[in-house]
């Protein structure tokens, strides 16, 4: 039985808007006050249940081909985001911890200011990065200031970064730990030893001396030390050991990398245990100051809460390549390194599929506009105070997506939930959404093994990858039903059903619904003695042809072209001799609506 629904978003004292009434204020955070924000950032995420994050990046892909589509499977979707989060920048990062009590929504939204400056003048965290003119243009029109985000953007180190920026910086780190090495000491080893014991021993001699002869001139003890080849750090004697290999380090303080070693003397135990803490207190402001915005995504990865994204490919493949680390070359590795940092992702485009008027909207205020019909009451309150500098539109505009995304979010569960009398907590909810929704990481790594793909949209039939088939130089420009009835009178393979669509401007994809055919065309395109009539002609004015394990190749091999039928071409030509290649068929689900629009091209 239908049932009609009426839909209720409303407001709940002064910090609260509905939707249709205005604009939720959301605080904009940026390298001016951003370090007097992180407290308060940290406590929204650990009182809030979810995270709800929304990025704008300087563009998505350089060519049409290049989008993620029904044609792709796991593999191949995460090689297009990959190269997109390798090629582009994050500007803007929008931020909503949130909470659900039953009908109401308390939301945290923050909207962060982004840009790679290289404040350690090492290169990192980025030399440069690509900007697609469409996106610029859409963020201009917006209202964007890009002044501000040049020289107010907050910049950051990803882990990996971090890590090499220690050894690059020189600043002083503390040896606590003690490694004993595991290679056995040889002859080099022991007079290395020797020798520095014998310095050290010399010099802390010389410093406890030079304490207690006090009827020493300047002179002379200047003298002393540098003989000894003693120094001053801050207000203490210390003494630099160069090396030149990792095993010297090892050999004086049990300790990794390569680096001088500095030894300071200390007067007393309590002046050790001072000048330890100086150290760590120096060392923790260092690593805030290179962290930079990574500092909150690594209060979101330590808090375990589910993470709420409307699109977690584009999303995550940046967030671990500007925050992690290098992004693996597979979707397995990718899989499992994104679950070590985040191992509760809400995808929320998959939760939407579930929703019947949703099952085709990517758009959130058209899923909004769309969820009307349905009874879900949520009452939006905005916890923090919106915004302590006045910024323009454009920037405001950005920040609203996160809280709209938690709010699509609440509505979701609600509607799912259509008995509210049950709703006792928000464990009810988490469970609701962990249930099938919080694991897409996991998701992710599976279907990767049997590389089948999931493309919710109307009238979608599965297919093998074997009965795929992509052309490229035809002779005269036509549309596709053109080219398909062109195609059923040039060979005898094309009276079995078969559809065509086109790629992009340079190239086609032939389905076959049957076994075999896609076989038979390739064999003929490839052997001029089994080609006749229209096809021969279409051959001799440059028509070719290969099957989805070349396109597979052109992703593997990373030929980014602005052509398919370019990159192609250049999959054909190579020799891959990568062992991990994975030459099974896939399953495809095809749409009759895959067609391209070339207005967006």
């Amino acid at each position: 039985m239908q049932r009609r629904f009426l839909s209720s978003i409303s407001a709940t004292a002064g910090n609260t808007k509905t939707l249709n009434q205005g604009r939720w204020s959301v605080k904009q955070v940026k390298k001016s006050n951003f370090h007097v924000t992180l407290d308060e950032i940290r406590t929204s995420i650990d009182s809030s249940d979810f995270i709800a994050l929304s990025l704008q990046n300087t563009g998505s892909y350089a060519a049409a081909w290049h989008r993620v589509s029904a044609i792709d499977t796991p593999q191949t979707s995460y090689l297009k985001a990959k190269y997109a989060a390798e090629r582009y920048q994050i500007l803007q990062f929008a931020l909503c911890p949130f909470s659900l009590q039953g009908s109401k929504l308390t939301v945290h939204p923050y909207n962060f200011h982004l840009f790679p400056r290289d404040e350690l003048k090492c290169g990192m965290p980025s030399y440069s990065f690509s900007c697609q003119a469409s996106r610029l243009t859409a963020m201009a029109r917006e209202g964007f200031d890009f002044n501000i985000c040049i020289y107010e953007g907050i910049s950051y180190l990803s882990r990996a970064q971090e890590s090499a920026s220690k050894f690059l910086s020189e600043n002083p780190i503390l040896a606590d730990s003690v490694t004993v090495s595991s290679s056995p000491a040889t002859v080099a080893d022991t007079v290395f030893v020797g020798r520095i014991r014998s310095r050290v021993k010399n010099w802390r001699q010389s410093c406890i001396d030079s304490g207690s002869k006090t009827g020493d001139d300047d002179l002379v003890s200047s003298l002393r030390r540098l003989v000894l080849g003693s120094e001053q750090y801050g207000s203490r004697l210390c003494l630099t050991i160069d090396v030149c290999s990792e095993r010297q380090v090892q050999l004086i303080l049990e300790s990794r990398g390569t680096q001088a070693v500095r030894t300071v003397f200390m007067s007393s135990k309590e002046d050790k245990d001072l000048f330890k803490r100086e150290l760590k207190d120096l060392e923790k402001e260092e690593n805030r100051r290179v962290r930079g915005f990574r500092e909150v995504v690594d209060f979101i990865s330590s808090s375990q809460k589910p993470v709420v994204s409307q699109n977690y490919l584009s999303d995550f493949t940046s967030i671990h390549a500007k925050f992690l680390g290098p992004l693996p070359s597979n979707v397995d590795d990718f899989s499992s390194s994104l679950s070590s940092a985040f191992p509760n992702v809400v995808d929320l485009s998959q939760f939407m599929k579930e929703i019947s008027p949703l099952s085709n909207i990517s758009n959130l205020p058209a899923a909004m506009s769309s969820l009307n019909r349905f009874f879900a009451p949520v009452d939006v309150e905005v916890a923090n105070q919106g915004c302590p500098v006045k910024l323009d539109e454009g920037h405001q505009s950005h920040g609203q997506n996160a809280v709209m995304i938690s709010q699509l979010f609440a509505k979701l569960c609600t509607i799912q939930k259509s008995d509210l009398s049950t709703i006792q907590s928000n464990e009810d909810f988490q469970a609701l959404a962990s249930d099938e929704h919080a694991n897409s990481v996991t998701s992710c790594s599976k279907n990767a093994g049997d590389e089948n793909v999931k493309v919710w949209s109307k009238n979608s039939r599965r297919v093998s990858s074997e009965n795929l088939v992509f052309i490229w130089g035809l002779g005269k420009k036509m549309t596709a039903a053109k080219l398909k009835n062109v195609l059923q009178k040039s060979h005898p393979v094309f009276a079995r059903e078969f559809d065509v669509k086109y790629i992009d401007r340079s190239s086609a994809i032939l389905v076959f619904w049957e076994s075999g055919p896609s076989e038979t065309f390739l064999s003929a395109v490839n052997n001029e003695e089994q080609l006749d009539g229209s096809l021969r002609e279409m051959v001799a004015e440059g028509l070719r042809g290969a099957g989805y394990e070349t396109y597979k190749r052109a992703c593997r091999l990373g030929f980014w072209e602005a052509d398919l039928a370019e990159s192609l071409d250049k999959a054909l030509e190579s020799s891959d001799t990568d062992p991990d290649s994975d030459t099974k068929p896939s399953e495809i689900d095809w749409s009759n609506e895959l067609a391209i629009n070339f207005d967006e091209l």
